[in-house]
């Protein structure tokens, strides 16, 4: 597949690259990086939720198969918790060294845990999901070779289980936001149910696009039916997501609670405003529409549209994470104390991005070993 041959040495080159971040990270701390104390979560933080988002909505995706039985999804069962696991292991490395001391901050939480933490709760329930998803994958590839009812609902069980707990660990991240009420920006009870829908959107856009270029029989007429019913599954979840959004930001502009609005504003109107409406509004929204509208019978067309929500996603996230710190709490916070750590500007560092770039690299090569290693599609003959 040309694809492949294209993408193990974009990843490899990737990786290579992106040890100059890593190594920064282990070597000078987070010197290097652009946050502060006033805009203390960055382009890391916001690589986490978005690899999270993707491997939540792709493990819920699977569950439509081995929970609900859903026939037409069979096929990308497995294909889809493997990506489930491939895009956690990249949320947790951008997570993990955005910490300060990392193992530290971890030895630390396991001796003295705080159960009245939202983050401590994180913790447990990522455990829970990682070991979960990956007992799933175990029965789920021996059933390939052992066709017992015992394994199959077994895996049942645990994708029954699986549902509860990847609604709760992402709609747990949005709390994460959500309770922080030095933030008003963030400080609203939609967050949480707005991490759930865009998780399912942005990981069912991975898996559609992935499919799309991965299934092992592309251009068959049972490939081309199941894009083109993934791309529902999209575009259904894309205009709830939509709807979701300009209800939170109607009710936003309409009380004009200054605190509120001025991250709404800043998003909009501000500095970040390229990034909303060219990286967000325009790729994620406008143009995914209209593709599904006027071409959603081209399965080509379907996994394009899928696409740009992926990519469109990173911008999502960093208009999350980004305004919320570059709005000051209180009226002369800005100049009342003067130190390079202290500003409410924020723009990515180069270190920030090849650490990034590393992590990405990192996904794309554990993905392309399993790709070529792993049954990922139940049809595929090995």
């Amino acid at each position: 597949m040309k694809l492949i041959r294209f993408l193990w040495p974009a990843a490899i080159i990737g990786f290579l690259i992106g040890l100059i971040g890593l190594w920064d990270r282990l070597h000078s701390g987070l010197i290097s990086h652009n946050t502060g104390s006033y805009v203390s979560w960055g382009l890391l933080v916001a690589g986490y939720i978005y690899f999270i988002g993707l491997s939540a909505g792709a493990f819920l995706l699977s569950s439509l198969v081995y929970v609900f039985g859903l026939k037409r999804l069979e096929k990308i069962g497995k294909f889809s918790l493997f990506t489930a696991l491939v895009c956690l292991i990249m949320a947790m490395m951008s997570i993990f060294f955005d910490l300060g001391h990392p193992f530290r901050s971890l030895i630390r939480f396991l001796v003295s845990p705080n159960f009245g933490s939202m983050m401590g709760w994180m913790i447990f329930l990522y455990s829970a999901y990682f070991g979960l998803i990956l007992i799933e994958l175990i029965v789920a590839f021996r059933i390939d070779f052992n066709m017992r009812f015992s394994s199959r609902k077994a895996l049942t069980v645990l994708g029954a289980i699986g549902i509860p707990l990847a609604i709760c660990f992402h709609g747990g991240v949005g709390a994460i936001f959500a309770v922080t009420k030095a933030r008003p920006y963030w400080n609203t009870g939609l967050f949480p149910i707005m991490f759930i829908v865009e998780a399912l959107l942005s990981g069912g856009a991975l898996i559609t696009a992935l499919t799309y270029f991965f299934a092992p029989d592309k251009g068959t007429p049972q490939h081309n039916d199941l894009v083109k019913f993934l791309g529902r599954i999209v575009l259904g979840l894309l205009s709830f997501y939509v709807l979701l959004f300009i209800s939170e930001a109607l009710v936003v502009f309409y009380g004009a609670v200054p605190e509120h609005i001025a991250g709404y504003k800043f998003m909009m109107f501000g500095n970040y405003a390229p990034l909303f409406w060219f990286g967000q509004v325009l790729p994620v929204v406008l143009m995914p529409i209209l593709i599904f509208t006027f071409k959603g019978r081209s399965p080509l067309a379907v996994a394009l549209a899928s696409l740009l929500i992926v990519v469109g996603f990173i911008a999502v996230r960093l208009d999350i994470v980004v305004p919320g710190g570059m709005v000051p709490a209180f009226e002369g916070l800005r100049t009342a104390f003067i130190d390079s750590r202290l500003r409410f500007e924020y723009f990515p560092s180069l270190m920030e991005w090849l650490f990034e770039i590393w992590v990405v690299s990192l996904g794309m090569i554990i993905f392309l070993i399993g790709q070529r290693y792993l049954p990922l599609f139940k049809e595929e003959a090995r």
